[in-house]
């Protein structure tokens, strides 16, 4: 296989945990939490696509959780994900992982979101999964 490589941006309001995953196939599903289930039966579009897609939505509730436990609400989050998939050791493998998030949290300054940011990335879920570089970039608007 071919290294292959895959973006997914989750965008939402945070407001009931409504959001968007799109890929570059087109959306995957109009509910933040949904893409998890799609991630773990493996349906609808290419596996790059599939974790590129996983693991931004899981990044922006990770991240919008460690907002909320640092006592600051988060209004909008924007993750993106760039992935790379590779062969490595005779099977299909995720061996980078690039997130890039915007948001809007009140009262907050720009080292502090992303001092919160980083701290997000090491508690998410798939971030722990992956046995991948994962980089961040964080910008608060």
């Amino acid at each position: 296989m071919a290294k292959r490589t895959a973006s997914a941006v989750w965008n939402g309001d945070l407001k009931g945990g409504n959001g968007t995953v799109s890929v570059g196939s087109g959306l995957i599903k109009d509910a933040a939490y949904s893409f998890v289930s799609r991630f773990e039966e493996g349906t609808g579009t290419n596996p790059e696509e599939l974790v590129a897609a996983a693991h931004a939505g899981c990044f922006a509730m990770a991240t919008s959780a460690t907002f909320s436990k640092h006592g600051f609400n988060a209004e909008r989050l924007a993750a993106t994900c760039t992935i790379t998939l590779d062969t490595v050791d005779g099977k299909p493998t995720v061996t980078t992982s690039h997130l890039v998030l915007r948001g809007t949290v009140p009262g907050i300054d720009q080292a502090k979101f992303a001092e919160i940011a980083n701290e997000a990335k090491a508690g998410c879920p798939i971030s722990r999964l992956l046995n991948a570089t994962i980089t961040l970039d964080a910008t608060l608007e």
